[in-house]
Parts: structure tokens; C-alpha cells; sequence
């Protein structure tokens, strides 16, 4: 059963919480329309990563220690 816009506004952020953590829209009933309010799912932002392969030349292992202390000035 839709929502009233009197309702809703009544009772916005419960409606919000309630769509939030049940995934169910909520529907509105606006000037003879059925609006909803669905929750959206975050776009993953590490899909759009590009691997880069080959920028370590050489042993991995072989620069675990070195030692930079000679470089480093306090």
C-alpha cells in the first residue's frame, strides 16, 4: 500500500531506515503517480583499476632489507 507525500514526510527518515535495511521500496503516491524509493548498491570503484604488470625488475626478496640508513638525514 503506497504512502501518502503527508505520510511520508511525517515519517521520512524512518522510511529511509526501513528501505535501507530491508532492501523493500517504498511507495509514494504523488498527484496520481507511484513513485519509489529503493535502495542503490555502491558502485565498486575498484573494478575500474587497470593492472600494471612488470614494474618490479629483479628478486622481490631482494629489496625487503635494504638498508637506507646511510640516505636518511634527520
Amino acid at each position: 500500500m503506497p504512502l501518502s507525500t503527508t505520510r511520508l514526510r511525517a515519517n521520512l527518515y524512518r522510511v529511509m531506515d526501513k528501505v535501507l535495511k530491508t532492501g523493500v521500496p517504498a511507495e509514494v503516491q504523488r498527484k496520481g503517480r507511484l513513485l519509489k524509493i529503493v535502495p542503490v548498491e555502491p558502485e565498486d570503484k575498484l573494478k575500474n583499476l587497470v593492472p600494471h604488470p612488470g614494474y618490479l625488475i629483479g628478486d622481490p626478496q631482494a629489496i625487503v632489507h635494504v638498508d637506507w640508513s646511510s640516505e636518511w638525514r634527520p
